[in-house]
């Protein structure tokens, strides 16, 4: 719906532009004739000849004349002149004769009455306006009188007089009571045509003492009210003299027989008012005749017959009936109609050349018959200059034979006793070649079969003639020649639309001008919307589709009972189609889809009925029917209107339509896809292209998925024509250094737009050559263009042609012939070494001239490396990472574009310095037990350099945290011919802690650069790599691969196999204990012995119950991970170098291999709940060492 009302909304909005624009230019034109051609006065705006003014607002006299040159106005009041400038308190408006008469300043308006007539001249001749008769309006006060109560028998008639003041104009009268409402009337009770109330009969609840008639004067816009009358009726039941009922009497008119006059063309009120018990019905009749009913109306209950715009034909006899069940009366009414003088030709302007002839006729009718009389620039005719071309004839002025200066205006005066008209008319004499007014170019459309006017107005003098033409001068019976010029059609066919001549000659000149004619074809609603019957609830669509011209603009209007659609979201109007969902009952009726145009329009209706909703069986959903009835209509050039008729539903609404097409003639069998459309709309607009056999299918698709295809549509075939488009990604470039090879992506069949498609290709060298070079293939995507100079810009164009024309003109793109080898090195290559691992090589710019091409970059190759680095074109320096230290380099350094590189620089040769050798390549401890270590390493993997010796550090577990690392003196690298020439011998060196410090620990062999941590208590070592840090956290381990932990088999010791031997006997003993007082019965008296001995995990350890492993500064500490007391917090006070102080909390870990986490690992005091006795196991200590 939203929709619908935008379009109506642009097309008024376009039509109301375009009759504007239409209108302006006409006005134009005439002005511009009429300001450069000399003209009489004419009268254009005039005050009405009644003139009744409000005395309480200045008087304005309306007179507006145009003329050329413009016209002077003058005044007469009554006959005599009116001097102007003698009352200062009348003006005349600048380049008007309108007058404005100021009373504001206390002047009363009667004194400024009178009959006044304006007068405009120029030096052609003088027009003269209607007589004016001014008069001010009246509104006199209520005579003041002394009504006296009224009292009436019930059933008896009564008359209310009214009687107003006159006034001028006549006031309108209404009855009402003291709180100002109207009184009620009704048949019985009615107001008659002069303000009287009238009672046929009167009620008891007519008694009231506030009967008021009201006057109001429409100038003044004032009220006034008579004095109130009191009513009081006596009912029949109190009097003496009850009323019986009564047949009817006319109260007004009281006689058998009345007449009326009226004027032609005015309001002619009859009225009966009629007097019975029970109250009579009135109706009218006229003799011998129908009362017109289109402009009849029967008012006040009947009791009035007014009939408007007055003809002759109304004139007779009238009869207006009063019955009740007692009888029946009448009333006749002899009508008289009279006129005023009214035209019947009116005096038109004439335009005369010297030496034509022509005729002023004034024409008028009347009852009785005006008089005419005419004047010649306001003065009676007979008083003006003799003309002899001139003659008088009763209503018919002739002239002949005119000349120059015999302009003049002439004025027409048809009177009668009920009025007069006052006509202008001018006679100009001129001798001006012909003008063709109309717009040129104008177009005009027309609906095929219906008639067509092309206008062609025009000016000359003397008047031109026009004549038409088409190829050639049109005659026949097909065409109607006004004499206006216009040209009309009766009948009009596709083969009339083209353009149009009309040629405007006279005695001085020819003018002409072109219009055209497009004959549009009809609108046709094709498929109406069909009766429908929908249960409530459910949705409902009527279809409406139509076909019309194609270049007109169609607007799809829908009514609901030849009115507006209600205002609900529930009714949604498409482009075909209205929807209305949630159906109720109130939507039921009739729908009517209307199909306008800019020119025509056609409509079709369907009734909706709306039952109640039945019960809902199960729902079954497939996939929609496949469409129908395929029709192509509009069929155009490039386009095309199909239309179809949907499948079934199948219970799953329609969400769209795919419309698929065949090309026959380029890929016939293969189907593509062209457009979607909703699945509300059975209609789409298809764009084609040329040269294409089209066939169409359509698919319906809904949530089950799509229906079968429709059978195809019959074939259309588009005319072939010149290319739309020219090929894309258009590029030039060059494989050699001579050569040009443009290439482009070629067009499609479909695009080609006809057989014989060729492409144009152009070029020439930019900035040098002014004319295009070109060639045409065929059937390639590429041309070479051979001996180009070498990388040189080209301007490169390829155009698509076809038998039937070229394409668009295409855009040029740039594109460059082939590179060569650059033909310079960098000089000046110079080599800076930064440190160990880093050097920079700085050169100088190849000449530009050389590269003979695009310059990509700079290349330096590395012979040691065998690798290379580019820099970008702009850089003259770089910088060489990851070089090895102690090495020779020799580097050389090209320039190199997209052909390839150019000669290499001379060659730079450069060392790079020692650099910190690597880690040793292994490191172990070879042999080791209680009191000596033996230990092996291999050399770095990368030296980096001349060795020059190890330095191996320790740390003993002594110390407290943090550990500090203490330094053997360091060692001379071994020689080559110590152990071996090819340094694969293992040095070694040894170290003991027997009552040795670290200071004096001495080696075999060299000792490379290590950390050994020395945990002498318990027999640990570990190792750490030289390159980590010098400090040691004790809660966290090394991340070394160089770690060595030593290893000690336990498992092999004699002391720990008759440790376990003991155990196991124990426990068996205990387990045959156990079992022997189960079986008699006995309880095992844990309570007695926690109660005399305590819990012995919280009694002190004994010096003999120490386990192997362990170790403990005092005989009364707990061993590391007992159990402390469930009371307390015991805090261990242990030696300095004690692991589990080492810890904040937790564990506490040393490496990566977990040798140490949870071995070693002291409890918290949070911890105490844990069983710990797992780190007491002799197993477990020396497993620390694997």
């Amino acid at each position: 719906m939203c929709v619908c009302v935008y379009c109506l909304y642009v097309y008024y909005v376009f039509m109301y532009i375009l009759g504007v624009y239409i209108i302006y230019m006409y006005i134009i034109m005439y002005l511009c004739i009429y300001w450069v051609l000399p003209q009489p006065p004419t009268i254009t705006h005039q005050s009405p000849k009644d003139f009744i003014i409000d005395p309480r607002e200045n008087i304005v006299i309306h007179c507006e004349a145009k003329g050329k040159p413009h016209p002077s106005f003058s005044w007469t009041r009554n006959g005599t002149h009116l001097d102007i400038d003698k009352d200062p308190k009348v003006l005349m408006k600048p380049r008007s004769g309108t007058l404005v008469l100021d009373i504001s300043g206390g002047q009363r308006a009667e004194e400024y009455e009178g009959v006044y007539q304006c007068s405009a001249h120029n030096e052609l001749g003088t027009a003269v306006s209607n007589s004016i008769i001014l008069r001010q309006s009246r509104s006199p006060l209520w005579s003041k009188e002394r009504i006296s109560p009224i009292i009436a028998q019930k059933g008896q008639s009564l008359i209310l007089r009214c009687r107003p003041p006159a006034g001028l104009p006549p006031p309108i009268i209404f009855w009402m009571d003291n709180n100002f409402q109207r009184l009620p009337q009704s048949r019985r009770v009615s107001q008659a045509l002069n303000g009287d109330l009238f009672f046929s009969n009167i009620l008891p609840e007519d008694s009231r003492s506030d009967y008021i008639c009201y006057a109001r004067f429409p100038h003044t816009q004032t009220i006034q009210q008579k004095q109130p009358i009191s009513v009081r009726v006596l009912d029949m039941i109190v009097s003496d003299n009850p009323v019986d009922e009564r047949e009817p009497v006319f109260m007004v008119p009281s006689e058998s027989v009345s007449s009326a006059v009226v004027l032609r063309g005015e309001i002619l009120e009859m009225e009966c008012i009629a007097d019975g018990l029970p109250t009579p019905a009135i109706s009218w009749v006229k003799h011998n005749s129908e009362i017109p009913s289109g402009r009849a109306s029967f008012l006040n209950f009947s009791k009035t017959l007014r009939i408007t715009d007055v003809s002759e034909a109304d004139a007779g006899e009238y009869r207006c009936i009063a019955n009740n069940h007692h009888g029946s009366v009448h009333h006749t009414i002899r009508v008289t109609v009279n006129a005023a003088p009214y035209w019947i030709s009116a005096p038109r302007n004439l335009v005369l050349a010297p030496g034509e002839m022509g005729i002023i006729t004034c024409r008028a009718a009347g009852r009785p018959k005006p008089s005419i009389r005419w004047l010649m620039n306001g003065l009676p005719i007979e008083n003006a200059p003799r003309d002899p071309s001139r003659s008088v004839e009763g209503d018919t002025l002739i002239f002949s034979e005119v000349q120059t200066g015999s302009s003049a205006v002439y004025q027409c005066n048809a009177s009668n006793e009920y009025g007069y008209l006052l006509s202008n008319a001018f006679v100009n004499v001129l001798a001006e070649p012909p003008r063709v007014l109309t717009l040129p170019n104008t177009v005009y459309q027309v609906i095929m079969n219906k008639p067509a006017l092309l206008e062609c107005v025009t000016f000359g003098s003397p008047a031109p003639t026009i004549t038409w033409f088409k190829d050639s001068m049109l005659e026949g019976n097909a065409y109607v020649f006004h004499e206006n010029g216009t040209l009309e059609i009766h009948m009009s066919h596709p083969s009339n639309s083209g353009k149009y001549t009309c040629v405007a000659r006279n005695s001085l000149s020819l003018s002409e001008n072109h219009v055209y004619l497009q004959v549009k074809e009809p609108t046709r609603i094709l498929r109406p919307p069909e009766y429908r019957v929908v249960q409530r609830n459910r949705d409902v669509v009527f279809e409406c589709k139509a076909k019309h011209d194609p270049s007109l603009v169609p607007t799809m209007t829908w009514l609901k009972d030849d009115g507006e659609l209600p205002d609900d979201e529930r009714f949604r109007v498409d482009s075909d189609s209205l929807t209305i969902t949630d159906v109720t009952e109130s939507d039921a009726g009739r729908y009517t889809c209307i199909m306008n145009t800019t020119l025509d329009q056609d409509s079709a209706s369907a009734q909706l009925t709306v039952v109640e909703a039945l019960p809902t069986p199960a729902v079954i959903y497939e996939q929609p029917g496949a469409p129908t009835d395929l029709e192509l209509t509009d069929l155009v050039a490039r386009s095309v209107q199909l239309t179809w008729t949907p499948g079934e539903e199948h219970n799953s609404r329609i969400k769209k339509f795919l419309i698929q097409y065949e090309d026959a003639l380029h890929q016939s069998g293969v189907w593509h896809n062209l457009t979607e459309v909703p699945g509300t709309k059975t209609t789409a607009h298809l764009k084609l292209s040329p040269y294409v056999h089209y066939s169409f299918r359509v698919l319906a698709l809904n949530n089950v998925g799509f229906s079968r295809p429709s059978m195809p549509s019959r074939q259309y075939r588009t005319s072939p024509a010149a290319p739309d488009e020219n090929p894309t990604e258009v590029k030039g470039h060059g494989t050699e250094h001579n050569n040009l090879v443009i290439t482009w992506k070629p067009l499609t069949p479909q695009q080609a737009n006809g057989p014989g498609l060729e492409y144009k290709v152009m070029w020439r060298q930019q900035g040098i050559e002014t004319y295009w070079t070109s060639v045409s293939v065929a059937n390639v995507s590429k041309f070479v263009v051979s001996g180009t100079p070498t990388f040189v810009p080209y301007e490169v164009m390829v155009q698509a042609l076809n038998d039937y024309g070229p394409g668009p003109k295409p855009g040029a793109v740039i594109g460059y012939s082939g590179e060569d080898f650059p033909s310079a090195a960098p000089g000046d290559v110079r080599v800076l070494v930064l440190n160990s691992t880093l050097a920079e090589v700085r050169w100088s710019p190849v000449p530009l001239e050389s590269v003979r091409g695009r310059l990509q970059g700079y290349k330096v190759q590395l012979s040691s490396h065998h690798s290379t680095e580019i820099f970008s074109p702009n850089k003259t320096s770089g910088k060489l990472p990851d070089l090895l230290p102690y090495s020779i380099y020799s580097l050389r350094v090209t320039a190199f574009n997209g052909r390839g590189e150019g000669p290499t620089s001379a060659t730079q040769r450069f060392e790079t310095p020692e650099g910190v050798p690597s880690a040793p390549s292994f490191f172990k401890v070879s042999t080791f037990d209680l009191d000596s270590l033996m230990l092996e390493w291999g050399p770095p993997y990368e030296r980096n350099g001349r060795l020059t010796g190890y330095t191996f550090k320790y740390q003993t577990g002594e110390e407290t945290c943090p550990f500090t690392l203490g330094t053997l003196t360091a060692l001379p690298a071994n020689k080559r011919d110590a152990h071996s020439n090819d340094d694969l011998g293992f040095p070694q060196a040894y170290a003991t802690s027997q009552n040795l410090s670290p200071s004096r620990v001495s080696f075999t062999d060299t000792v490379p650069q290590l950390y050994h941590q020395w945990w002498s208590e318990l027999q640990y070592y570990r190792l750490f790599k030289a390159e980590e840090s010098t400090h040691v956290s004790c809660s966290s381990s090394s991340s070394s691969s160089a770690m060595v932990s030593p290893q000690v088999d336990i498992a092999t010791q004699g002391w720990f196999i008759g440790l376990m031997s003991a155990i196991a006997l124990l426990i068996l003993i205990l387990l045959i204990i156990c079992f022997i007082k189960r079986n008699k019965g006995g309880k095992y008296p844990v309570k007695e012995k926690e109660d005399a001995h305590g819990d012995p995990e919280i009694q002190p350890m004994k010096e003999d119950d120490i386990t192997f492993g362990e170790y403990s500064d005092e005989d009364h500490k707990p061993l590391k991970g007992s159990r402390t007391p469930s009371g307390g917090t015991d805090k261990r006070d242990g030696s300095d170098d004690s692991l589990v102080d080492c810890g904040d909390s937790g564990d506490t870990e040393f490496s990566e291999d977990g040798s140490f986490i949870g071995q070693y690992s002291g409890k918290s005091d949070r911890d105490t709940t844990h069983d710990s006795s797992e780190l007491l196991s002799p197993v477990n200590a020396m497993n620390s060492f694997v």
